[in-house]
C-alpha cells in the first residue's frame, strides 16, 4: 500500500516522465499510422523542391542538408501564416554582406507527406532579396534541412524524383554489392564526408558539407598549404550564388579526379569561393569544402543520421557530363508580361450552321491577351560571349532561337546555355521597351584564351 506522500511523489513522477516524453515527441517529425512514406518531389537545377505544410498553409521547401533549422522566406507579410512565440533575432550565412533580422518562431505545425511535428522551431527571414523563385522560377517559401533528416531513415532517388521517409526502428537495410556506405561527422547538425579530390597531379583529403541546397557539383575552399588551389586548371571568375549572408563570388575550374571510396568521377567542375564570401563557413577549421547536388543526383542516396553515415549507389546519371552555362548569362524569372497571342477560333455560317459532316466551315484567326513569365537578364560573366555581343543586365528575353520565352519554363531557357560548344544562340530582347536581337556562339569556358 502507497501512503499518501509516496502517492503524491509517484504522481509528480509519472506526471513529470508523461510531460517530458510529451515535450520531446513534440519536437520531433513522426509518422503516426505507417512505418514509411513517399513524398514525390521536382528537381530544378539539381535542387528537390517538396511540399510542406506550415500552419496549416500549404507551402514549397527546398530540401537542403546545409541547413540545420528551418527558414522560412518569400511571405509577404505575417498575416499569411499564424506564427507563435516569435522573438528577434539575427542568422548569418554564405555571402559577403551582414547577418539579416529574422523572426525565431516556436511549436509550429509542420507535415511533409503523412509526416507530422507539432513543436517545430522555424527562423522566418523578411527580407525580400533572399529569395529563391526567380532562379528556380516556381514559388520556394523556404528551407529544411536537419529537422526532417533527424528522426528518419532518408531515401531519395534523384531518377525517379522520389524521396522515402523510414521509421529508424522499423527499417533494414538491403545486401547491395554495387553500395558504398560511408560515416558522417557533424557540426551543427550538419553532415560530412571525407572524399579524395585530385588536383593537379596531387591527391588530397578533403573533408566536405554534404549539401543539398547547392546545385554545383564541387565547392573546395583555397588552401595552398594542402594543395587545394584553382591554379592547376584554367579557371575564370564567376558569380557563384547567393547566400543568406548575400552574394558568394569565386573561381570556377576542374580538378582532375573526385574519390568517393570506389567510385571515381574525372574533370569534375569546381567552385572556389572567395574567402570573403565563406568566412563564415570556415569557422568549421576541418572543413574544406561541400560535396553538392550535380554530384549527389548521380547516385541513390540512403541518409541515416541516427548511425552517422550515408549509403551511395551509382544511378544512370553517374557518367553524364558535368554542364555549365557555356552562354555568361544569369537569368531570373521576375514577374509577369501582358502577351498578346494569336490562336484560331471557329467561325459558321450566318446561321450558326456547320457543314453536313459537323465541322465549321472555317477558322478566323484571333488574338487574347494573357499573362505570362518575364525572364531577365540579371547578371552577365565578364568576357563571356553574352557580354561580347552587346547583350547588358536588365534585358528582358522575348524569344530564343525563334522560340517565344514566355511558352517556356524557365530552366529550359537555361538549358539552351548549356549546350554544346559552338551552339549558335539568337535571342530577341526587350531593352526599355525597344526590341534588339542578337547573337552568339557558346564556348568552351575552360578553354585557355589566346593573349591578343
Amino acid at each position: 500500500m502507497l501512503t499518501n506522500l509516496s502517492k503524491s511523489i509517484y504522481s509528480c513522477i509519472l506526471i513529470y516522465i508523461l510531460c517530458t516524453c510529451f515535450i520531446q515527441a513534440q519536437g520531433k517529425f513522426n509518422l503516426p499510422k505507417q512505418n514509411t512514406d513517399k513524398i514525390r518531389f521536382e528537381l530544378i537545377n539539381n535542387l528537390m523542391v517538396i511540399p510542406v505544410e506550415v500552419n496549416g498553409v500549404e507551402l514549397s521547401f527546398l530540401l537542403d542538408t546545409g541547413v540545420s533549422k528551418p527558414i522560412l522566406f518569400n511571405i509577404a507579410n505575417s498575416d499569411s501564416l499564424q506564427m507563435n512565440n516569435v522573438e528577434t533575432i539575427y542568422v548569418r550565412g554564405l555571402g559577403d554582406g551582414k547577418p539579416v533580422p529574422a523572426l525565431r518562431s516556436q511549436n509550429n505545425f509542420f507535415k511533409i507527406g503523412n509526416a507530422i511535428n507539432i513543436n517545430q522551431e522555424i527562423y522566418v527571414v523578411f527580407d525580400q532579396s533572399i529569395n529563391f523563385t526567380p532562379r528556380l522560377g516556381i514559388p520556394v517559401h523556404g528551407i529544411i534541412g536537419y529537422s526532417l533528416f533527424k528522426d528518419f531513415v532518408v531515401e531519395i532517388n534523384y531518377r525517379t524524383k522520389v524521396l522515402k521517409l523510414h521509421k529508424k526502428e522499423s527499417y533494414t537495410y538491403r545486401n547491395c554489392k554495387k553500395c558504398e556506405t560511408f560515416n558522417l561527422s557533424f557540426y551543427k547538425n550538419k553532415p560530412y564526408i571525407n572524399a579524395l579530390a585530385t588536383i593537379g597531379e596531387q591527391e588530397v583529403p578533403v573533408n566536405l558539407l554534404i549539401d543539398t541546397g547547392s546545385s554545383d557539383a564541387l565547392w573546395l575552399f583555397e588552401n595552398e598549404e594542402q594543395g587545394i588551389t584553382s591554379n592547376y586548371h584554367n579557371y575564370f571568375d564567376d558569380f557563384l550564388g547567393r547566400g543568406l549572408s548575400g552574394n558568394v563570388h569565386g573561381k570556377r575550374s576542374k580538378i582532375t579526379s573526385f574519390k568517393l571510396k570506389g567510385f571515381e568521377l574525372n574533370e569534375v567542375n569546381t567552385a572556389f569561393p572567395d574567402s570573403v564570401s565563406v568566412r563564415f563557413a570556415q569557422r568549421n577549421k576541418n572543413r574544406n569544402g561541400s560535396l553538392a547536388s550535380e554530384i549527389l543526383k548521380r547516385f541513390n542516396v540512403i541518409f541515416d543520421y541516427g548511425a552517422a553515415k550515408i549509403t551511395l549507389k551509382k544511378n544512370a546519371n553517374f557518367n553524364s557530363d558535368f554542364s555549365y552555362n557555356r552562354s555568361g548569362i544569369v537569368l531570373e524569372q521576375r514577374g509577369f508580361r501582358l502577351v498578346q497571342e494569336r490562336y484560331n477560333a471557329a467561325s459558321y455560317d450566318n446561321y450558326g450552321r456547320s457543314n453536313e459532316n459537323n465541322t465549321v466551315i472555317s477558322t478566323t484567326q484571333s488574338f487574347k491577351m494573357d499573362i505570362k513569365p518575364s525572364y531577365t537578364i540579371v547578371e552577365i560573366r565578364k568576357g563571356s560571349p553574352a557580354e561580347r555581343a552587346g547583350l547588358l543586365a536588365g534585358d528582358v528575353i522575348l524569344s530564343i532561337n525563334g522560340k517565344d520565352a514566355h511558352n517556356l519554363k524557365l530552366q529550359d531557357v537555361i538549358r539552351y546555355f548549356r549546350d554544346r560548344v559552338g551552339k549558335t544562340i539568337k535571342l530577341k530582347i526587350d531593352r526599355n521597351k525597344y526590341r534588339m536581337q542578337f547573337q552568339f556562339q557558346l564556348e568552351d569556358v575552360f578553354k585557355k584564351k589566346e593573349l591578343p
